[in-house]
């Protein structure tokens, strides 16, 4: 419905370009990063002084070609900014009384929908295909029960973490207020009967998936690893997630990709087949801009929902962007009340042109996220952020060693 934009031909201005740099291994063991743009002073060979007298990159300059990953919140870059000693004190509060209580109610329920799916498998071979494994194909009451109980706890642990409620905006008014797959999706009007095979998000937290499993309980893909894991390998395979196998080069085996467009085709077509869910700008940001999309999720020439989440804040960003895992996590139980809003646009139906040019179709569905959304459109990337990263940590140690 919205294949117009195809015929935009103006671009928006992206406040960040995509230089040619390197990837962060490649850098050497000096930091990236300096309070100024001086130079390094220490020379040994007539190279080594031609390398030095260039200037290396000042925050401003970095913060602003890798703006997509930049923190803006009170904790500061990377979450290790000096706070304020209100701040302090309520962090200090929060880890003593918020953060052991959030930390036993989100193992309990873990533990307990791990427990729900182990007794829905019993006596249940899971479907195999191309070292790929899940139940999420199962049917009567074992595929209800995974399904609402894995819908009810998601919502509980976000609770738990602080989002007591989250503002639900839809666009589309033949979906009422949720985009449940099995039940909202099928009933939409005759003369548009296609089901979306794909939902389609933007990417800023480890959070959408919590939220994604509370709205619609779709299949994400995962790395190989995570379907071995205790607890949540049980429940990824049970969620249906398509592994991503790097270690295997085999010819005999499909590339993701493959797997992918099948499973979409199979949620388009079939409306018992479990819907999939894509993040196609492939990493996460800081929430107020939107990476290029990769063509993955629209090869399969099917419709796509498009989902736009948002963390507003006033102290502590969501955002898992130049933050450390455990770091992100720890400051985000102890954050009092947490926030999301969630915008929902009508099921995006490719036109022919589209259908034939997936990059087009990955495009147009990009800008109108961005249109609706109000995010800004970047052309950085994966590679880009991996040296934001590496500066940042850079800048890390030598402040530490000047410190020492």
């Amino acid at each position: 419905m919205d294949s117009q934009l195809k015929d935009l031909s103006s671009k928006p201005q992206s406040p960040t370009s995509q230089p040619n740099l390197k990837d962060a291994s490649d850098n050497d063991d000096l930091p990236l990063l300096s309070p100024t743009t001086a130079t390094t002073t220490t020379t040994t060979t007539d190279d080594d002084k031609s390398d030095s007298s260039t200037p290396r990159p000042s925050i401003e300059e970095l913060e602003k070609k890798y703006a997509a990953y930049v923190r803006h919140d009170v904790y500061g870059t990377m979450g290790c900014g000096e706070l304020p000693w209100p701040e302090k004190v309520l962090l200090g509060i929060a880890l003593v009384t918020l953060l052991p209580l959030r930390v036993v109610l989100a193992t309990t329920v873990v533990v307990l929908y791990y427990l729900i799916c182990r007794v829905c498998t019993l006596f249940m071979a899971p479907n195999r295909e191309d070292e790929q494994e899940d139940y999420a194909h199962m049917g009567g009451w074992r595929r209800t029960v995974l399904y609402w109980s894995g819908r009810v706890l998601s919502r509980i642990m976000l609770f738990a973490f602080g989002f007591y409620w989250i503002q639900e905006t839809c666009r589309n008014p033949k979906i009422n207020g949720s985009i449940n797959n099995e039940v909202d999706l099928n009933e939409q009007s005759e003369e548009e009967d296609e089901r979306p095979g794909v939902i389609i998000s933007n990417h800023v937290s480890h959070l959408d998936i919590l939220y994604h499993m509370s709205s619609s309980f779709p299949s994400f893909v995962a790395k190989r690893s995570v379907g071995k894991l205790p607890l949540v390998g049980l429940i990824s395979k049970c969620l249906g997630c398509v592994y991503v196998q790097r270690e295997s080069k085999s010819s005999n085996t499909k590339g993701v990709s493959a797997v992918v467009n099948e499973r979409i085709q199979e949620a388009h077509e079939n409306k018992s087949a479990p819907m999939m869910m894509l993040f196609p700008e492939g990493t996460t940001t800081n929430g107020d801009y939107i990476l290029p999309f990769k063509t993955g999720a629209f090869l399969a020439k099917a419709p796509v929902l498009p989902v736009i989440l948002k963390y507003p804040y006033e102290r502590f960003s969501p955002a898992w962007d130049s933050i450390s895992g455990v770091r992100h996590v720890i400051l985000l139980l102890c954050q009092f009340v947490n926030k999301m809003s969630v915008t929902r646009l009508p099921v995006y139906y490719p036109s022919q042109q589209e259908k034939d040019n997936p990059k087009l179709y990955a495009e147009n569905v990009r800008r109108l996220m961005a249109r609706e959304g109000n995010l800004i459109m970047s052309d950085i990337g994966l590679a880009e952020k991996r040296v934001y990263h590496a500066a940042l940590n850079g800048r890390l140690t030598v402040l530490h060693e000047k410190d020492d």
